[in-house]
């Protein structure tokens, strides 16, 4: 049987290089390149936020109706590019009320008041968008909660232009489900019939991913482990039950990783490249963090790193909580980070107290591909992790990760088997500050003692590899698949 070559609209929210958040953005500034390099026609859809400079970009000539229901019609601009390094076009919906803000979803941790209109908008633009431009998508790819309509959308409100495409909602993170006052539907026009249980309806108000799991012909969580985990109720946030009713069309799929990017024996921001055939280079990275951070220059204390938000679901809540007894053992920290308030306070003070611990506020690409490099350990202690994307760029640069086995974690981390000298990591399980200390305390032993272990564990984890080409493969047997229950 001849490959099918589809059509495919994929709509996010946020798309490296030009807005991002999270994880989300870096699988759909990837996917969609791993997607056309295998034979698709793909169009990438995103807002035209404020931080997106448009003189940068190519506007449509014609304006974009978009039907709003009880809203009346809205008017918006279009704009295009293309992905970096790939001729996948993307398409900007730019309407300025809505997106025209410093945030993408919120200011200062407070979530904007509309963003049910905003993302229902969005949407609704981007299905707009593909008649606009006579392209017919054979598969409409979701993502998270933003455009968790459109599997509906296609079927009722824009059933004649879209009936034959099949749908795909991938989720990213289901603590964001997308939840709102019920009178949502009279914007979304898909019938107040679908305001029930089994749909859009919870708790009296609408819940946008609960219905597009539903609605959806496949659904997909970027990691087998989190595909098994959102079944259960520590982490299903209230959806377990509805999401174990729709488990025979769940998929798990890793992310891939861009090893253009991610890479030590590429990367332009180390003081000096190196790979696994030779290490020279990771030494010298590790002395530019002390000497940036003003560490004390020493080669023989482990250095251990830190890059991500500070958010209760990335355990920083945990590392608060045994900070000091870690930074009592021989040892550096570097964090690099931003996100709750309290932490940011937290962790500035213990800087002004401990020599051996360094902090940046805020986020540089140049300080995390440095922290990545420089690190002989990267901390994530994850509470829940759907992928995870900093453990596999660890790997990649032979700094070993500390993590707890929750999600992508737990499928890319191979804990430590002593016995047999055998792993790329170190893991724990229960969410404990004892379980994490004992974890740290643990692989700081085997870097002091068993310097030959180490090494080995080092050379192992920098020889593995997590593709986007992998990832892409997977994602077209589920576009079959959503066809294929489209067609019965």
């Amino acid at each position: 049987m001849s490959k099918e070559k589809l059509k495919i609209l994929f709509a996010a929210a946020e798309v490296v290089p030009f807005a991002k958040t999270g994880g989300l953005a870096d699988v759909s500034g990837a996917l969609p390149k791993a997607l056309k390099e295998l034979g698709h026609e793909i169009i990438v859809v995103m807002p035209r936020y404020y931080k997106i400079d448009r003189r940068k970009l190519k506007k449509l000539e014609a304006p974009l109706g978009v039907p709003m229901g009880i809203m009346g019609e809205l008017w918006a601009g279009v704009y295009m590019s293309s992905l970096p390094q790939s001729d996948v076009p993307i398409y900007f919906i730019d309407y300025e009320e809505y997106f025209g803000r410093h945030g993408l979803y919120e200011d200062e941790n407070d979530g904007y008041s509309d963003n049910d209109n905003r993302f229902v908008f969005f949407s609704k633009a981007a299905l707009q968008l593909c008649k606009m431009l006579q392209f017919t998508p054979d598969i409409i790819h979701a993502n998270d909660w933003h455009t968790a309509a459109m599997p509906l959308l296609s079927q009722t409100r824009f059933k004649h232009d879209f009936a034959h495409a099949a749908s795909v909602l991938t989720i990213h993170n289901l603590q964001h489900q997308g939840n709102f006052y019920k009178g949502i539907m009279d914007v979304l026009e898909v019938g107040w019939e679908h305001f029930n249980p089994h749909e859009f309806e919870s708790f009296d108000r609408v819940n946008l991913l609960k219905g597009a799991i539903e609605q959806a012909d496949a659904v997909t969580t970027v990691s087998k482990k989190y595909a098994e985990e959102i079944q259960t109720q520590e982490f299903g946030f209230g959806l377990e039950h509805h999401i174990q009713a729709h488990a025979e069309k769940l998929f798990g799929i890793l992310n891939g990783v861009d090893y253009e990017e991610w890479n030590p024996s590429l990367d332009k921001f180390l003081a000096q490249k190196y790979d696994f055939d030779d290490m020279a280079g990771k030494l010298e990275c590790k002395r530019d963090m002390q000497k940036h951070f003003n560490l004390e220059m020493r080669d023989d204390v482990p250095l251990i790193g830190f890059v991500g938000r500070f958010a209760e679901q990335k355990g920083i809540g945990l590392i608060a909580g045994i900070i000091d007894n870690i930074l009592d053992l021989d040892v550096q920290i570097i964090m690099l980070g931003t996100g709750e308030k309290w932490a940011e306070s937290f962790f500035s003070n213990v800087a002004k107290k401990r020599e051996n611990f360094a902090l940046h506020v805020g986020y540089s690409d140049a300080l995390a591909h440095k922290i990545e490099a420089g690190s002989d350990m990267f901390l994530m202690p994850s509470l829940f992790e759907p992928c995870g994307l900093n453990q596999i760029y660890s790997l990649r640069y032979g700094t070993l990760p500390i993590v707890r086995a929750a999600g992508g974690l737990d499928d890319t981390i191979v804990n430590f088997d002593e016995a047999h000298e055998h792993g790329n990591g170190f893991k724990f399980y229960e969410a404990s500050q004892e379980a994490f200390y004992y974890t740290v305390l643990w692989a700081v032993n085997i870097y002091t003692h068993d310097k030959e272990s180490f090494e080995k564990m080092q050379l192992l984890a920098m020889q593995q590899h997590f593709s986007w080409s992998d990832a892409a493969k997977s994602y077209e047997e589920v576009y079959q698949y959503a066809l294929s229950k489209k067609r019965i």
